[in-house]
């Protein structure tokens, strides 16, 4: 299996359990998205490649019936096989896939394609697409036109070091250089995952990749800066409810 990259295998590997307890999910629209855009059909074969711990795994669900879940970290497969038991699985690396070639209608990449944007991915994802098949790529972000939203992106950022994120584009870079694909439309949507600060905001954050990495004393300090940034910008304490708001973009691709 190709090398995991090292923050995602430490974070997700030591955090798998709350990123799915607390991670937002998606707007119900990208439900006719799969369908209208992407033209997935009831018998259509699905690959959610960095299925992560199934958080798109129902979305997939409403559109077909057969779905194959590939993530490289077992623990995070772990989590989707005890959710969604019915679901195909496979440990694998986006470069190796052992899928057969043009036997896939669709690839979805959820919250996950910044990790292994590369020519091999891309190439595997191509070859096992069948002719005209399509890719879709997703992300949920924190909507940083909120001015709570913003410093908390303000106190994270210096921390992410080299660890790939949408926000900085690096993901873009091999798309624009390929010829394997060519990009259909972007769809953007918004949503707001409410909960308590302490579940939506403070440990949803200490679920992302870098944060999770780090030692358990400087996450419990992470938790208190952040609980601290909603308290002063909103005058709510970890206790209280609280609107999250995120932007959900999804970029459609066809295989040419």
């Amino acid at each position: 299996m190709t090398q995991i990259h090292p923050t995602a295998q430490k974070g997700f590997s030591s955090a798998a359990e709350l990123y799915q307890q607390v991670r937002p999910s998606y707007p119900q629209e990208l439900t006719n998205w799969l369908k209208d855009q992407l033209q997935i059909q009831k018998n259509d074969i699905v690959v959610d490649l960095g299925a992560g711990t199934g958080k798109f795994i129902p979305y997939l669900q409403d559109v077909c019936s057969q779905v194959i879940a590939v993530e490289p970290v077992a623990e995070m497969l772990n989590q989707l096989q005890h959710h969604y038991p019915e679901v195909q699985t496979l440990q694998a690396s986006s470069q190796n896939l052992p899928l057969a070639t043009g036997t896939v209608d669709a690839v979805i990449c959820a919250q996950s394609f910044h990790w292994f944007a590369d020519l091999t991915s891309l190439q595997e994802i191509h070859r096992i697409l069948k002719p005209a098949g399509h890719l879709g790529l997703i992300w949920n972000q924190r909507d940083i036109g909120v001015d709570w939203v913003k410093a908390l992106a303000d106190l994270i950022e210096p921390f992410e070091d080299n660890t790939p994120r949408y926000h900085r584009g690096q993901w873009r870079e091999i798309l624009t250089q390929q010829t394997l694909f060519h990009r259909e439309n972007l769809q953007i949507f918004e949503q707001k995952h409410v909960g308590s600060v302490e579940q939506v905001v403070s440990k949803r954050l200490l679920s992302t990749s870098f944060i999770a990495a780090m030692p358990t004393h400087q996450q419990q300090q992470f938790k208190q800066q952040f609980e601290k940034i909603v308290q002063d910008y909103t005058g709510k304490s970890a206790q209280d409810l609280i609107e999250f708001p995120y932007v959900t973009y999804a970029y459609h691709w066809q295989k040419v």
